[in-house]
């Protein structure tokens, strides 16, 4: 069977959502972490998004895994936070989910980026969807490492090369983008609703 790197996560992503509609801890967080290999062709570049992604994937799975029934759906952690008013800690799942969701917003916005322009370099991309998506919430810190990473990003013809395996890329990354987007809206719009989505980095 043809596949690319973004295989496991595109049949992941099929059983994100409970039949209710309902987004579910585990499967979500699994389609997260099936995306890291896809971040380790982007090598050195991606050292600093791809430690912050692996921590929040953590964080939350520990939590899951406390009360596993408890916390089944995705949202129920971030409710019980904002009931006991610790959501805005910094070491909170609420934050995890917040800045999990923050990071694949770039990396959706990267891939589309690399579908739409076909011209840019891998450099472009990155600060394109970085300026897009992740800047406004960065500080000054984390900004200017960030756009330091950015320098260390491959070539664009080989990544893509090593990425595609025997698959179709260019359509398996279409496929990535349209599916797993809505997730990550849900999330945000869950978060804003608990007026949550706001929190910048310290």
């Amino acid at each position: 069977m043809a596949e690319t790197v973004f295989t496991p996560s595109l049949e992941g992503m099929k059983h994100v959502k409970a039949e209710n509609g309902v987004i579910l801890t585990k499967p979500f967080l699994e389609v997260c972490k099936q995306i890291l290999p896809v971040l380790d062709k982007f090598g050195a570049a991606m050292t600093i998004v791809k430690s912050d992604i692996g921590g929040n994937i953590t964080r939350l799975e520990n939590k899951y895994s406390s009360d596993p029934s408890k916390y089944e759906h995705l949202y129920s952690m971030v409710q019980e936070e904002v009931q006991n008013k610790t959501a805005k800690g910094s070491s909170s799942c609420t934050n995890g989910l917040l800045w999990l969701t923050r990071a694949m917003d770039f990396l959706v916005e990267l891939f589309r980026n690399l579908l739409e322009h076909p011209d840019w370099a891998m450099s472009q991309a990155c600060t394109d969807s970085y300026s897009k998506t992740l800047k406004k919430f960065h500080g000054w810190l984390a900004s200017s490492s960030f756009t330091v990473a950015m320098k260390l990003a491959p070539n664009r013809d080989k990544f893509m090369e090593v990425i595609s395996g025997t698959g179709d890329i260019n359509a398996d990354i279409e496929k990535f983008c349209t599916t797993f987007s809505p997730f990550l809206k849900e999330n945000h719009d869950f978060l804003a609703s608990v007026g949550l989505d706001d929190m910048k980095a310290s």
